[in-house]
C-alpha cells in the first residue's frame, strides 16, 4: 500500500508540474507521498527521520513548501519543497546512484543496453 501511495503521489506531483503547477494535483500528490512514506517505514520512524536535529532545516523547508502549495501558491511551494527534499535526502543520493550504476551488471539488462546502444 505504501509503495503504491508513494508512486501515485509522485505521479500526481509530476502531472501537476506538467499542467503548469496545478495546485490541486500538487497538493494531492504531496499528501499521497507523505502518507505512503508513513505506510512504508511507520509513523515513529518517519517522525524521527524528519525531526532529527541536523535535518530540521530541510524538514522546515519541505513542510513549509507543502503548506504553501496547500495555500495555492504552487510555484513558490514547489521550489521550497525541492530545496527541502534535496537537503533531507542528501545522504541517500550516492546510494541511489550507486544502485543505478550497478544495474548495468545484470545480464539481461546489459544485453538490452548493448542492443539499444
Amino acid at each position: 500500500i505504501g509503495v503504491g501511495l508513494v508512486g501515485f503521489g509522485l505521479f500526481f506531483i509530476l502531472f501537476g508540474m506538467l499542467l503548469y503547477f496545478d495546485s490541486v494535483l500538487l497538493a494531492f500528490g504531496n499528501i499521497l507521498f507523505l502518507s505512503g512514506l508513513v505506510f512504508i517505514i511507520g509513523f515513529r520512524r518517519t517522525f524521527t527521520f524528519f525531526f532529527q536535529r541536523p535535518k530540521l532545516k530541510g524538514t522546515s523547508f519541505f513542510f513549509g513548501g507543502v503548506l504553501i502549495v496547500l495555500m495555492r501558491w504552487p510555484l513558490l511551494g514547489m521550489l521550497l519543497e525541492a530545496y527541502g527534499f534535496v537537503t533531507l535526502f542528501r545522504s541517500f543520493f550516492p546510494v541511489a546512484f550507486g544502485f543505478l550504476g550497478s544495474l548495468a551488471n545484470i545480464p539481461l539488462l546489459s544485453k538490452v543496453s548493448r542492443a539499444l546502444g
